[in-house]
């Protein structure tokens, strides 16, 4: 199995992760051509760069002839040019919605698969902007992120990631730098609202250089791109490239660094070990109206586990063995719960070790909607799957579909987006794409 690695020590942005790309063998042609098929008067160049030592490749991105610029530079400059015409949006910064985004990138004749990563980008950078602005994604027009170099920078890297021909892209805890940054809508500090909302649930750190290290668009690509985040994995590596981000650091190397190669099985496996609890109590005169709401409660108080084993009890009475996983520190309000809401006198506790795979929850698309998805992995291979109940649920009540036919569609998605292979555990077999042609 092939993956590739993503060390983000400078964090990312969208001109790093295709230097990255170029750098690490992608064909800078097929960049080119992504870039001339998209019709928005644009084209790339690029160049070898030197970033405190390291040589790196530089892709900078032209729009209607002017090179893309840091997003404070956009900012300032389309606030002179709104001023000097009274009112005029920039020719360089347009205001475009989802929808449109998404009918540039449908017309594009880049292959489906490309076509589908870059706009579940999009979707991921409007949901993260709709919650930062409290309004739904179809009112977002995106001003920084919706620019011509940020559609190329998403797009080119759909197409790259393709042509890499990995079976999964696993990334590194996330350097967001520190300081601030001035956004539309004011002076905000690094990491900027719409990269905080988009890095929810993801390792992040600051090192303290005063510069914003992972943009909005950067973080979409990582979040979408990548299955999970971990320390670099067990694997023989193939190659390596360095993608030069814009700025210079006195003591960092401002590079995104990409290595790819073959897994390793059996060494350093994702799987760790944890201490966990387990309550338990005989429960003989409970009702089972009640038994249900207790788990419920269980859970909701920070139980890992909650769950019922009918029993045989003392004089012949059918009866619960209630049992209780969680994590050392929340035994005594779970136990403090489970001695109000049920009958029991008594609750036992153990200590046990579990062994745990890496898991990662991400979002599919399905025809009725979104549906999150639980993965679980272990060398870099995902060997399960699992769709969210209560999404499954609420689509086959709201579009009035069989549930079961809603699950189905939610594991289509996920052997899609990850490659089946992948998921059980095996190889896959895998054919160049790099062509342009859908």
């Amino acid at each position: 199995m092939r993956i590739a690695y993503l060390d983000c020590f400078s964090g990312i942005s969208g001109d790093m992760f295709l230097g990255a790309l170029v750098d690490a063998g992608v064909s800078a042609q097929l960049l080119e051509e992504t870039v001339a098929v998209l019709n928005v008067g644009a084209r790339l160049e690029i160049s070898r760069v030197d970033r405190s030592g390291i040589s790196a490749t530089k892709v900078d991105v032209y729009a209607n002839g002017e090179k893309d610029l840091p997003r404070e530079v956009h900012l300032k400059k389309h606030k002179t040019q709104k001023h000097a015409h009274h009112g005029a949006a920039s020719a360089h910064v347009p205001r475009r919605g989802l929808r449109e985004i998404r009918q540039i990138i449908q017309g594009a004749a880049i292959s489906t698969t490309a076509k589908n990563t870059a706009i579940r980008i999009f979707e991921a950078l409007g949901a993260a902007e709709a919650k930062v602005h409290g309004c739904s994604v179809d009112k977002i027009h995106f001003h920084e992120v919706g620019a011509v170099d940020a559609l190329v920078d998403i797009v080119c890297a759909a197409v790259g990631a393709e042509a890499l021909r990995v079976d999964d892209i696993v990334a590194s805890p996330l350097n967001v730098g520190g300081g601030a940054i001035e956004c539309s809508h004011g002076i905000f500090p690094v990491p900027a609202p719409a990269t905080v909302e988009l890095l929810k649930g993801a390792p992040v750190y600051s090192s303290g250089v005063q510069a914003e290290l992972v943009t909005p668009t950067g973080a979409a690509i990582v979040r979408t791109l990548a299955s999970r985040f971990a320390p670099f994995p067990a694997m023989k590596i193939e190659r390596s490239g360095y993608g030069a981000g814009r700025r210079q650091f006195p003591n960092l190397p401002n590079v995104l660094r990409l290595t790819i190669g073959e897994a390793q099985a059996g060494i350093a496996p994702d799987i760790s070990q944890e201490t966990i609890t387990v309550l338990e109590a005989n429960l003989d005169d409970l009702s089972p109206q009640v038994f249900g709401y207790v788990t419920e409660q269980l859970l909701a108080h920070g139980a890992l586990d909650a769950f019922g084993i009918p029993a045989q009890m003392k004089k012949n009475r059918p009866g619960m063995l209630l049992t209780v996983l969680c994590r050392p520190e929340d035994v005594p309000k779970l136990t403090q719960l489970i001695f109000r809401e049920t009958t029991t006198l008594g609750v036992r506790q153990r200590q046990q070790q579990r062994q745990i795979l890496e898991r990662r929850s991400e979002s599919v698309r399905t025809p009725w909607g979104a549906v999150r998805v639980k993965t679980a992995s272990t060398n870099g291979a995902i060997i399960n799957c699992a769709p969210e109940y209560d999404d499954c649920r609420r689509i086959a009540i709201e579009h009035d579909v069989p549930l079961k036919s809603v699950i189905q569609a939610a594991m289509h998605a996920c052997s899609t987006t990850r490659p089946a292979q992948a998921i059980h555990g095996g190889n896959q077999n895998r054919r160049n794409k790099r062509t342009i042609s859908s």
